[in-house]
């Protein structure tokens, strides 16, 4: 290799970080408002006069949007490319905050939540598009659980800061700040990102690594044949269950109704329950480093699933099944954090959703199993919210919420099951066609 090929090399090496860096700025804005709406939940039926089921189908709004758009996302990521997608979608993401922030009426309130969900929809994929085109294969599940980290500050964000930001600036302007400082990201995006190594002029990662270049991955793929393949491949479905249940039983809790749970049954403060739901998506953020990291080293994909997501359960059934439904507040910020720190088994699912799938193909594959995630934050939380407005005055606070979880930890519990048929990958592409 001459020495321009290395300088070449070099920088690919350093100027992958900055693209990657961007677009994750943009996944940070995904989770905010992935898990805000809780936060600010006596704010919203305050100012619109909503019941529970409507609160949670206001959350939902977001993760419907989100789920229906991931295999356009997909396809968008393999053909327009990750830089414009994420541009647009982040931008999109801008103003459907400011609407949300200003929202009249209720309805204009679930317009700016789709908004917002229709924009945010795109970025996760576009990212992992990136990493397969500016990382090596050995290093995507690492990449994918900091990506993952990256993103849950966002959710940090989300939590106790923004109630001191709603204290100080009302509920309304907290999310038109956001909304602005979304589309400064857009144009950052734009101007940063690039989607290949070659559109810079310099080697592939596939040329670094000494593989063969396949000349069908050269060209743009048939979208459709891809989607076809992907969804008639038997082993992307339990990654995509897998993905339903954990995260799903997640948000629940960290995105809908944890602060709430944490006042009506403990009697803390707002603030401090907000630190306490915090500590959960803090667990998530780390673990999702972790779970990556470890599996990317031992060159296992199932083995990090199955350790961590036993202990998932487990944590889901001592705080539903504890003493009624409360455990001692003694060990609840222990127990959310690790809670959230086993729930990233889904990190290595769009891992193995790439690594059963064809490569040129690896935005539609990663997309398809995406799905699973936000269909389960979807169904969930409204769900659960109808058992507060039915039982609600006719049960006591730990009962109410015992039986609205016990929805969490069956979803858990049948996420945990579909781990026994993932395909282990060991780490490598083992489509066949």
């Amino acid at each position: 290799m001459s020495q321009l090929d290395n300088t070449k090399v070099k920088r690919l090496m350093t100027y992958r970080y900055v693209v990657w860096g961007v677009l994750s700025l943009a996944y940070i804005i995904v989770f905010f408002h992935r898990l805000a709406v809780g936060v600010v939940r006596d704010e919203l039926v305050n100012t619109f006069n909503i019941t529970g089921a409507t609160f949670g189908n206001l959350g939902s709004t977001y993760f419907y949007a989100y789920m229906l758009m991931q295999i356009p996302s997909g396809m968008l990521a393999d053909s327009l490319g990750a830089r414009k997608t994420v541009t647009v979608g982040t931008l999109l993401a801008g103003i459907g905050s400011i609407v949300f922030g200003y929202a009249p009426t209720i309805m204009w309130a679930f317009l700016g939540r789709l908004v917002v969900g229709l924009g945010v929809s795109v970025v996760f994929i576009s990212i992992l598009k990136i990493q397969s085109q500016w990382f090596k294969e050995s290093e995507f599940g690492t990449m994918s659980g900091i990506t993952s980290f990256v993103g849950n500050l966002g959710g940090i964000l989300a939590k106790a800061p923004l109630v001191i930001m709603v204290g100080y600036l009302t509920w309304r302007v907290s999310f038109a700040v956001i909304g602005v400082l979304s589309i400064v990201i857009s144009i950052l995006c734009y101007v940063l990102a690039r989607n290949t190594p070659q559109e810079m002029g310099l080697p592939s990662i596939a040329e670094i690594e000494g593989r063969e270049v396949k000349k069908s991955f050269k060209k743009k793929p048939n979208l459709i044949k891809g989607l076809i393949k992907v969804i008639s491949n038997s082993k992307t479905w339990p990654g995509f269950v897998v993905f339903a249940g954990f995260f799903g039983a997640f948000v629940t809790l960290s995105g809908s109704w944890g602060e709430a749970y944490l006042i009506e049954v403990y009697n803390i403060p707002k603030v401090k329950a907000a630190s306490y739901t915090m500590t959960a998506v803090i667990g998530l953020a780390v673990g999702s480093i972790v779970i990556g990291k470890f599996s990317d080293s031992i060159k296992k994909r199932k083995l990090p699933m199955f350790v961590f997501g036993t202990v998932y359960v487990i944590s889901w059934t001592i705080l539903v099944f504890l003493n009624g439904g409360k455990p001692p507040i003694e060990i609840l910020m222990p127990l959310l954090f690790m809670l959230g720190f086993t729930c990233p088994v889904f990190v290595l699912g769009w891992a193995c959703a790439k690594e059963v799938n064809p490569p040129e193909i690896a935005g539609i594959s990663t997309s398809v199993v995406n799905i699973g995630g936000f269909l389960g934050a979807a169904i969930l939380p409204p769900l659960l919210g109808k058992v507060f407005d039915k039982f609600a005055g006719t049960m006591s606070p730990v009962e109410l919420y015992h039986k609205a979880f016990m929805y969490s930890f069956i979803s858990a519990l049948i996420g945990f099951i579909f781990i026994f048929l993932i395909k282990e990958t060991n780490c490598r592409n083992v489509y066949k066609d």
